[in-house]
């Protein structure tokens, strides 16, 4: 590692913020009881909390996708009267404490909600249930995927949109074979970040879902509740949060940006992968 062009002070204090960061990991490392490990992590409800947290987030990704991908084009590719207003809206719940988040949920879709009491009048409960658990996950997961392709969109620029509707590619010809490719790394890793963030989901969720064993209560909320009543399972079951979690991340990281550096390179003639702009619409 070379660090010639840094100041030494520069890196003293990037060490320090590291060690910040990484000495309670391994503090909680140390502090796990490792000949009970095995037990501890495979009892019933550590493995009810841990399948439901995985396929709650995947389905909670999949919202974010569907939703995300249609919010990020219109942020960066339209401008309307009071876009920064509806951008700051869609980023919101990036610093909203979850709770909060929860507590609006609640009272949207909760039986005496907004919505909430017209859908119970038809016979659809949300509140306290596996539904409002990817809800929850979702609504606080889904500006991380926003963020990420809007970003990108607004790197990659417009120009190879142009060169495709000059040839006459229809407006979903050209979405589906020049923008969407152009931003696929940038898509992946939006979304594998808001797997993570869902994954790891407290306040909203027990707030809006609750605690039900197998039904709402997700892994964060058996560490929670583990804490009080057996600490080395809590201990034990946060690692493997932390090693799926660092897992994830790495991921995200791994995924190369749009030209290498986060905007596509000059020298491609067209979109990443594409080699021929007639070739991208054909």
């Amino acid at each position: 590692m070379s660090t010639a062009r840094l100041p030494r002070w520069v890196v003293a204090i990037a060490v320090v913020g590291g060690l910040f960061v990484v000495v309670p990991l391994v503090a909680m490392a140390l502090r796990v009881d490792w000949p009970r490990f095995v037990p501890l992590v495979s009892s019933e409800s550590a493995r009810a909390a841990l399948w439901l947290s995985l396929r709650t987030s995947l389905t909670a990704t999949l919202l974010c996708i569907l939703f995300g991908v249609p919010m990020a084009l219109v942020l960066a590719r339209t401008s309307f009267r009071g876009q920064r207003l509806v951008r700051s809206l869609v980023l919101l719940p990036l610093v909203l404490p979850p709770v909060v988040g929860g507590i609006a949920l609640l009272y949207t879709f909760g039986r005496r909600g907004l919505l909430g009491s017209s859908l119970s009048a038809a016979g659809i409960d949300i509140a306290f249930s596996m539904t409002a658990v990817v809800m929850s996950q979702a609504f606080v997961a889904l500006p991380f995927l926003v963020l990420s392709l809007e970003g990108a969109l607004r790197s990659v620029g417009t120009r190879y949109e142009a060169v495709g509707a000059t040839l006459g590619a229809s407006r979903w010809t050209v979405l589906r074979r020049i923008t969407l490719p152009l931003v696929l790394p940038a898509l992946v890793s939006g979304a594998v970040l808001s797997f993570a963030r869902a994954l790891g989901e407290f306040g909203a969720t027990l707030t809006f879902a609750g605690s039900l064993q197998g039904t709402t209560r997700t892994l964060p909320l058996e560490i929670y509740l583990q804490r009080e009543t057996d600490p080395d399972a809590a201990v034990a079951l946060s690692l493997i949060l932390v090693v799926v979690a660092i897992a994830v991340v790495g991921v995200a990281h791994r995924v190369r940006p749009v030209g290498g550096d986060g905007a596509p390179s000059r020298r491609t003639p067209g979109p990443p992968g594409v080699p021929d702009a007639r070739k991208a619409i054909w």
